[in-house]
């Protein structure tokens, strides 16, 4: 079995993260996106002020040593969420379940919130696995999709 592993992001993962963060079906799947995915300006900016944020967490997600994507926690509104995004080379391999599993080992606020598009039904499936339950909907706008699309609300105990 491939090993799926946590490391903190360097600089020298950005250009990577951003290639997968543009890429049309995970931009398209993910929804709730960067408004202009290709404006690596806004990217750079973006990551620039998670890293530096005191009560975020984010993690490069690797595959036998070779960067796949990113999973991080951040708070908004006082509740912790986490989010995750995987490269679509690896998407339906269990790879998004095993690092959610060792990024949740090392985050111990609880509870824990997740959203997702909820036609998202690979992501929703990942969170309900690791113990996230459904406490809600909302409709949001997607800038992905250009329109106001449902969202589901997790969290986590």
């Amino acid at each position: 079995m491939a090993e799926v592993a946590l490391r903190p992001v360097g600089d020298a993962d950005l250009d990577a993260l951003f290639e997968q963060m543009r890429d049309p079906e995970s931009v398209r799947m993910a929804a709730f996106t960067a408004e202009d995915p290709d404006d690596r300006e806004a990217f750079d900016l973006h990551l620039a002020k998670i890293r530096a944020a005191h009560d975020t967490t984010l993690r490069a997600v690797t595959l036998d040593g070779r960067l796949v994507g990113s999973i991080s926690s951040f708070v908004v509104e006082g509740d912790t969420e986490i989010t995750y995004w995987l490269d679509r080379s690896v998407w339906g391999r269990g790879i998004a379940g095993r690092a959610l599993a060792l990024f949740l080992d090392t985050v111990e606020v609880r509870p824990l919130h997740a959203r997702a598009a909820s036609d998202n039904a690979g992501s929703l499936k990942v969170l309900r696995r690791a113990g996230f339950t459904v406490v809600g909907t909302e409709v949001s706008y997607a800038p992905a999709r250009e329109a106001e699309i449902e969202e589901t609300v997790l969290r986590l105990d």
